[in-house]
């Protein structure tokens, strides 16, 4: 991912060509020239370069409100490189992306130019692309005022007709046994974050019906926890930094286009648990980077959402984990993880949420986006 900094190159460098071609659009859209009356703003008297730094200093929010003021802000705030240079910045910020709202690779990997001899044609290719649109759409804060409509009003009728309206996840994942602080245990020790309300006696094909727990104090819902193995192989897995076999799933041989390739399946012990569920939790370890394993995450997620297993309106909330805050620096932060995972290729809304397990920050956001799309009002 590109810096700040190279963005910053990339105005000045291209601010001479940006200059006089911006100022003959705004003499075609506005018709003949006008000298500056007294009451103008000396900012209109700067560089068009200098503008532009200068707007960089602006918070998103506050861009926008200038480009309210006039016809020329309106028009100077919509700057492509503007907007790429936060988009860029903050993106490796946000604590949480969905699949609405998780930023295009490319609008991220388009190169800024920085060679004179393509500056024109660098300039062509960025202005394609609505930076600002894509911004605005994929900023949490954003996002925060557009809450999430529920997949239909079918559900809430279909809540009305049942007596049991706890919404039922099941919680899988490597980063359950890979962390030294074990995220449901801290869970269970958290009533001032969330109470535990009860532990439901019924099972599933043998299994245990899990934990419930209360949301903001009157909501419950219940997570079936599915570690992949036993938990003396679990510690010893830790300890050794190696992994483990997963039971939840089995390896399979396809074919494809005349090559074998193989596939997860759900092992069939398993495979009612994933039909009974309203929507998954899965806890990846946030400070994996390698590329195979993030693509055996990948397709074991894909397996427990085929949609022999259930409808793809459930919801899929991915828990990006690190044990305590400030233990490692988040490279892989939920933008990066969505990528790396290819949740865009789901079918299923989906959430990354950044969450630390020793305090759990960040989980009561992803719980409430899980509850919201399973049909609960919260």
């Amino acid at each position: 991912m590109l810096s700040p900094a190279a963005v910053l190159r990339s105005l000045r460098n291209i601010s001479l060509f940006t200059d006089s071609r911006r100022r003959r659009r705004r003499r075609r859209s506005e018709g003949p020239a006008q000298e500056l009356s007294g009451e103008d703003s000396l900012l209109h008297h700067l560089p068009v370069d200098v503008q532009l730094l200068i707007l960089t200093f602006l918070s998103p929010r506050d861009l926008c409100r200038l480009g309210a003021t006039c016809h020329y802000w309106s028009w100077m705030v919509r700057d492509p490189l503007i907007w790429r240079y936060f988009l860029i910045r903050d993106a490796a910020l946000w604590s949480s992306v969905d699949h609405l709202s998780t930023p295009r690779l490319h609008f991220l990997t388009e190169p800024a130019g920085g060679d004179t001899e393509t500056d024109t044609e660098t300039e062509g290719e960025t202005e394609k692309l609505d930076y600002m649109a894509e911004y605005l759409r994929c900023c949490p804060e954003c996002r925060s005022l557009q809450r999430c409509t529920p997949p239909s009003a079918l559900s809430f009728f279909l809540h009305s007709l049942v007596s049991d309206t706890e919404p039922r996840f099941s919680m899988f994942g490597s980063g359950l046994e890979q962390l030294d602080v074990s995220l449901m245990t801290v869970m269970m020790n958290s009533p001032h974050i969330l109470s535990v309300a009860g532990i439901p006696q019924r099972q599933i094909n043998g299994i245990g019906s899990g934990i419930s727990f209360a949301y903001d104090g009157q909501h419950k819902f219940n997570i079936i926890t599915l570690y992949s193995t036993y938990s003396a192989e679990r510690e010893r897995a830790r300890v050794e930094r190696s992994r483990v076999n997963s039971k939840l799933f089995f390896e399979e041989d396809e074919e494809e286009d005349g090559r074998g390739r193989w596939r997860y399946c759900v092992a069939p012990q398993f495979q009612e648990v994933f039909r009974s569920v309203n929507g998954f939790i899965y806890v990846a370890n946030a400070a994996e980077t390698q590329t195979a394993i993030r693509e055996d995450e990948n397709a074991q997620i894909r397996a427990v959402l085929q949609p022999v297993f259930g409808p793809p309106s459930r919801p899929l909330l991915v828990l990006s984990c690190v044990s305590r805050d400030g233990e490692t620096q988040r490279t892989n932060a939920s933008v990066s993880v969505a990528h790396q995972l290819q949740l865009n290729l789901l079918p299923n809304p989906w959430m990354v949420q950044d969450v630390v397990a020793e305090s759990l920050s960040g989980l009561l956001e992803g719980i409430g986006w899980l509850l919201r799309h399973s049909g609960l009002r919260v």
